[in-house]
């Protein structure tokens, strides 16, 4: 997936704008919005900064393979945890080990 995807996905899965986005950072929007159109990209200092702000990993936006981890289907499973309220985080978690126990019966 393109950088510029990436970032309207995360932009859409938290229920913001690109404006509040760009706000919240000290971007102009002219800039963001050339970021999700992919008409233009970030600096690094912009990239580390986006990446911060949505708690993902430069190298998932840049979709760089990581050795060491489960690959985009752990990327995108911590992407939608880190999106989620405290409390649907424990439900998730609760579901999660309901689900590997019911498995591991079978």
């Amino acid at each position: 997936m393109l950088f510029c995807e990436k970032l309207r996905l995360l932009i859409e899965e938290r229920n913001l704008t690109q404006k509040q986005v760009a706000k919240d950072l000290n971007i102009a929007p002219s800039t963001m919005g050339g970021y999700v159109q992919g008409i233009s990209q970030p600096d690094f200092d912009t990239l580390k900064q986006l990446a911060g702000y949505f708690d993902v990993s430069t190298d998932y936006l840049l979709d760089a393979p990581e050795k060491e981890r489960g690959g985009a289907l752990e990327d995108e499973l911590l992407r939608v945890f880190r999106s989620m309220t405290q409390e649907q985080k424990s439900i998730f978690i609760d579901q999660g080990k309901a689900f590997l126990k019911a498995n591991s019966k079978i």
